[in-house]
């Protein structure tokens, strides 16, 4: 099955694409303070190394405004500022090199603020991208709607895209957002029948790692299987490296995109005599970084392992202080146990060299 996905307006954030034909990209946001140029730096490129493409940072205060552009100078993939309520704040950004900003244009101030943030973005050429929250919509839509529905959200979005297509600026992405998943799939399915500028997809505060996993699985996964997105952020109470790694995941259930191996493992039943949770941990660990697109298998059964993780490109199995090491399901070679880990790792990063790309060991 391959999905088919809505063809929206492109633009560019960056150097990055969105929407169009473009790659869905993946995003995160820092969690650090802005102002705090060293730390805002460092964790910006442990997210660049798990694959981060599109970063957005905070900026309650001109203090952050102005740091945009040192943090600019030393991370490799585009910056967006996340602005509310102070259009000073939007343009102060804009001026300092951000690539793009995040703002709600109904709740900073007057038709002349919004003019000079889109003055502003013109000038600098970037993105607005309006971010619609169910927990701020405007009290009138609260009010007609008795409340925070699909429908509110979508008319707030609406409205706040004609405050910026009334001055001809088109130049825009949207997202609309809620903890709710049910009713963020409603809104999207609902914005994207009545729009074609770029979707940017998540569902905001969805808490924890497994809460969050969950409920981010479904709302993007369900959203993105029907060819709706263009970039997603994964909201997690944790490590921001966490969501981007969610994220590919995400993307590779649906195969949409391939971004390093994929792991498929059994989940251990009575036949298995080995230590397959460390084994699968281990190389999870030592591939987090590897782009290499691969499909690997780790299996707890020398007899119906391979034969069950046919469809995977290479994999290794162990029992009985065997273990075998194959390729599309036929045996290569057999090795002790203990060796499993080492020689599956080997036999990636041979690979990963051939192709060129980005290995574990990098």
């Amino acid at each position: 099955m391959t999905i088919k996905r809505k063809k929206t307006r492109q633009i560019m954030v960056g150097k990055v694409k969105v929407g169009g034909t473009a790659p869905v990209a993946v995003q995160s946001m820092t969690n650090t303070f802005t102002q705090d140029i060293p730390a805002t730096v460092a964790q910006i490129k442990q997210l660049e190394k798990a694959g981060c493409e599109i970063i957005r940072v905070a900026v309650p205060d001109e203090e952050a405004a102005r740091a945009i552009s040192s943090i600019k100078e030393q991370i490799s993939i585009p910056i967006i500022a996340d602005i509310h309520f102070d259009y000073c704040l939007a343009i102060a950004a804009a001026k300092a090199g951000a690539d793009g900003l995040r703002l709600n244009p109904g709740n900073i101030g007057s038709a002349d603020n919004v003019k000079m943030v889109i003055d502003c973005a013109k000038d600098y050429n970037i993105p607005i991208r309006i971010g619609v929250n169910a927990g701020s919509l405007e009290k009138d839509i609260l009010k007609k709607y008795n409340g925070v529905c699909a429908e509110g959200m979508v008319e707030s979005a609406i409205r706040n895209i004609e405050l910026l297509t009334t001055h001809d600026y088109l130049n825009i992405k949207i997202s609309l957002k809620a903890s709710d998943v049910l009713r963020t799939i409603a809104a999207y399915r609902l914005l994207s029948s009545k729009t074609d500028f770029p979707l940017h997809v998540g569902v905001t505060e969805a808490g924890p790692l497994y809460p969050g996993i969950v409920k981010s699985s479904i709302g993007i996964g369900m959203l993105l299987a029907e060819g709706i997105g263009d970039t997603i952020r994964v909201s997690l109470t944790r490590d921001p490296a966490e969501e981007v790694r969610v994220g590919y995941e995400i993307l590779k259930a649906l195969q949409i995109r391939q971004h390093g191996p994929e792991i498929i493992s059994c989940p251990t039943c009575g036949r298995c005599n080995i230590n397959l949770f460390d084994i699968v941990e281990r190389v999870d660990r030592a591939l987090s970084a590897n782009t290499l697109p691969i499909k690997i298998a780790i299996m707890g059964c020398l007899v119906n392992g391979p034969g069950e993780a046919k469809e995977a490109d290479i994999g290794v199995a162990g029992g009985d202080g065997t273990g075998i090491f194959f390729r599309k399901g036929k045996v290569i070679k057999k090795f002790p146990q203990e060796q499993l880990v080492n020689v599956l790792l080997d036999e990636v990063e041979k690979l990963t060299k051939r192709k060129g790309l980005k290995g574990s060991k990098d």
